[in-house]
Order: structure tokens, then sequence, then C-alpha cells
């Protein structure tokens, strides 16, 4: 029986309006939107209206465009210890504001307020990884064999950068991006999602605070959010897309990309395969698979999808899980003691909802949760489901929600056969004693990312991204910088 904390209604559990800014960002200003509109930003566990933010348009978007472009020669022309000390402040300043960014966050977001922290010290670690790598940004010289002329290669700054970013992680999704941005000396226009805009506005003041000079960093919020990106990759002085979110949307925005040669960064969809073989720990395999599954309510691109459990081990792996899972404390994500918060919106919840009815009629069974609660909130309770079929849909599709299906399998052929048939390639999973035979299984796994006996593998000093339909370049760690500069070789003699 799922516990659900507190009263499931609506109640006036918001923060003062003055307390975060609502307007747009634009060259170090907050100003409202040229059409004077705006829209609604919810809280997911009440339903209630947290704030009426300015709707950013095309004509927004331009100008936005156009401060990054007027602020980019002289932010490119800073040095990197210059750059890398404003990034530094910011990373102490966000530190300092870790409460407040994630009540706020909690509150248009619904993800309970243990895991709002966890994700304000992530995104606060981008910052602080990018300020380091920044002043470490080396170029190559050497004599060319054929012809002997002097090669040398420097990085150089792309250019503006447009940012979208999702409403999972609406701290760290930001800071994941504009951190390399800025440290490669690119100014940014970044367009949050509509559902989640607070954050990032909260986040333009901890820059503007650290010094980050006016059109560095801009930001527009918007419910048109087709028509706004599409806008800003039209001006030819955009020089990079980075976008976090479905792969529906991101071949959209490759499409739109294409016309003026854009430097396209694509993190997109998962389809997270969780393999336990038969010599695994199962109290560690369980634990990994709560970890990697109720992280954010299963709202995340890393979680697990599809769990494969080795016939040997299947039932005492799902006796244990569905006791973990059944023991999380469901509720409004500011209560104190809540473990799972709501979904983002009706929307996801009803698609978490017809995942669980679908596999049902294919003939999968219910071990703990599967009803969706009545009452104010777009909550459901965390699930596990088995016998889930291979033509079910919740192992064809992302379900982006606490919903843990389990399959079996026989060997080693049987499951990496399974898990890599998807077009997804994002992250995959391996539990077993046996290192040797999990780093070969993972050699034969096509996903970008692996984690061996480790339920979490997102971290700033790794290359984030994914293989197939998953995605095109990677965020974080070194090879995060790299989406932002461009390699210029100049030949000479000398």
């Amino acid at each position: 029986m799922v516990n659900f904390m507190g009263s499931i209604e609506k109640r006036n559990r918001t923060v003062a309006v003055n307390e975060f800014p609502t307007a747009l960002y634009i060259n170090g200003r907050w100003i409202e939107s040229s059409e004077g509109k705006k829209f609604p930003v919810f809280n997911p566990a009440t339903e209630a209206v947290v704030a009426e933010v300015s709707d950013a348009d095309i004509v927004d978007a331009q100008c936005a465009v156009d401060a990054a472009a007027r602020a980019l020669p002289a932010w490119a022309g800073k040095s990197p210890r210059q750059r890398s000390e404003i990034l530094y402040k910011s990373f102490e300043i966000v530190s300092r504001q870790k409460e407040h960014l994630a009540r706020l966050m909690t509150l248009e977001n619904g993800k309970a307020l243990k895991d709002s922290n966890a994700e304000v010290t992530y995104a606060a670690e981008f910052l602080r990884w990018y300020a380091e790598e920044c002043v470490r940004i080396s170029g190559e010289v050497m004599q060319a064999p054929a012809s002997g002329a002097q090669i040398l290669v420097q990085y150089r700054p792309a250019g503006v950068a447009v940012l979208v970013t999702p409403w999972n992680f609406p701290a760290a999704m930001g800071t994941r991006k504009i951190a390399p941005a800025l440290a490669a000396g690119c100014s940014v226009v970044v367009k949050p999602a509509s559902e989640t805009p607070l954050t990032m506005l909260a986040l333009a003041e901890c820059f503007a605070e650290a010094g980050v000079p006016p059109g560095v960093v801009n930001i527009v919020p918007s419910s048109k959010s087709a028509s706004v990106v599409s806008h800003m990759l039209s001006d030819s002085r955009v020089r990079v897309v980075s976008f976090t979110g479905s792969t529906e949307v991101g071949r959209n925005l490759l499409r739109e990309s294409a016309h003026n040669v854009i430097n396209p960064a694509m993190e997109l969809g998962g389809n997270a395969p969780f393999i336990v073989l038969e010599d695994a720990d199962i109290d560690a395999a369980v634990e990994g698979a709560v970890v990697a599954k109720m992280r954010n309510s299963g709202e995340t691109c890393t979680a697990v999808n599809r769990i494969y459990v080795h016939d040997k081990r299947h039932d005492v792996f799902a006796e244990r899980l569905t006791s973990r899972m059944s023991a999380l404390k469901v509720g409004n994500g500011l209560d104190n003691g809540v473990d799972v918060g709501p979904l983002v919106n009706a929307g996801t919840r009803n698609k978490v909802a017809g995942f669980v009815e679908d596999a049902v009629k294919r003939g999968a069974r219910v071990l703990t949760g599967g009803q969706m609660p009545t009452g104010i909130g777009f909550f459901y309770p965390p699930t596990v489901i088995v016998g889930v079929p291979e033509d079910a849909k919740c192992v064809r599709e992302e379900i982006f929600g606490p919903v843990a299906a389990i399959q079996r399998f026989a060997d080693d052929e049987e499951v990496i056969f399974k898990a890599n048939n998807t077009e997804y390639g994002l992250v995959a999973y391996i539990y077993s004693e046996n290192l040797k035979r999990a780093l070969g299984l993972a050699n034969k796994l096509e996903f970008g990312m692996v984690g061996i006996n480790r339920g979490l593998v997102s971290d700033p000093a790794a290359p984030f991204g994914g293989m197939k339909s998953s995605g095109i370049g990677r965020e974080g760690g070194r090879e995060g910088l790299f989406e932002f500069l461009e390699p210029q070789y100049i030949s000479t003699n000398w």
C-alpha cells in the first residue's frame, strides 16, 4: 500500500511573488514581453498557479540574440582566467542559494525537496568544473610531415549559442549548457521549458551577482517554444544550438539548424535497460534500481525503463524491489519525509497510467501501485509490474514515470539482444559481482553510457550523451566544452 503523505488537496503553498523574478532577462535587464502577455506556471502537487511569467515572442527572441551578439566580442576577448573567476563565483552564489533554489524548483516541478537539493548541488558543480576547465583549453603546434610547414591549431569560441532546456532538471540542465558555453567564450540565449521557467530566471540573478556582463546570458521563457526557437535558428549569428528533450523535437531542431549549418548538440530520449545477472548482489541491485528508477519520480532520460533479471534471481529481485517501492512516501514535495512528488502535469501522469494499463492488458501483473489516486495533484504511485511482454508500449517507449517493468532472461546473448533492440542508446546498467564479465557485456551494449553496479552515472566530470536516436555530442566532462569551440588551423613557415 503506497503511503501518500499529507492531504492531497489544493493548498496555498506559494512563496511571495517578489521572492523570484518572472520577467524576461535580456541584456542584463528585467523586461516584460513586447506584447505584454504572460503564461501561468502551476504547482503540480496542488494544481494552483504559482506565478504568471512574461511570455516571449519572436520580437523578444530577436532582442535576446541581438544582445548576445553585441556582448560576444568582449566576453570572448576576456582571458580564460577572468571567465574562470566569474564562473567560480557563480558556483559559490548558487551553492549559497541552495535552499531557495530547491524550494522554488519543487514548487514549479513537483519533485521531492531532497531531489531538488541534490539537483542544486549537481547544477552548481557544472559551474565549478568549467571554471577549472576553461583555463585548460590548449592547442597544438607541430610540423607537417610532408610539406615541412608549421601546423598551429587553436580553439576559438563558436559564437552565439541557443540553449533549450527541459522541465525535469530546470537548474542542472541549464548550468550543464551555460557553464561550458561561457567557459568557451560564447554568449547565450536560454529558452527554458514553459513548465519550469522560474528556476532558470532565479539563476539569472546568480549570474548577474557573479559579474557575468549584460548580454552574455539572456533568458526568454515562452509558451510559443517552436516559433521562438525557430526564429533564433534563422539568425546567421547563432552558431550552436544545444537541446535536451524528446527525440521527436530534436529531429525538428536538427532540420531547422541545417539551413544555417548550426552546430547541434542534442541530448534526446532514452530507453535504459537494467540488467541483473545471476551472480549479482541482489540487495545492491535493488537499491541501484530504486535510484535509477525513482530519482526525480522517474522523470529522467537516464531512468531505468526495462529491467531484465536472470531467471534464477527474478522472483527474489521482484519481491525485494516491490517491498522498497511500496515503502516510498508520496506527497507534496515540500512536505517533510516525502520521497516521491507528483509528475509534472496531467498529460505526463495519464501517459504513465496508460503504459501500465497497456502492459496489464497484454498479460503483465501488478505487484504494487498501478492505480491512479483521486484528488488534486498529478500523482502516480511507485509501481512494479512483472511478466511484461516485449510488445508492451512501456518496453518500446520511454515511461518517464515511477513504473518499474520487469522481464526475465535466460542467458547473456538473449539479454544483450533485448537491451540493444531499441532505437535509443543513452544509458544502460549492469549488476554483476564479476567485473570482467560485466565489462565484456558493456562492450556489446549500444549505449553512450554504462553503469556497472551503480544506479547513478551522471557526473559533471564525465561526458554525458548517447548513441543512435539518443543524441549527438556530449555534455559534461572535457568533451562538453568542445561543443562550444571551433578549431582553427593555421599553416605557416618560420
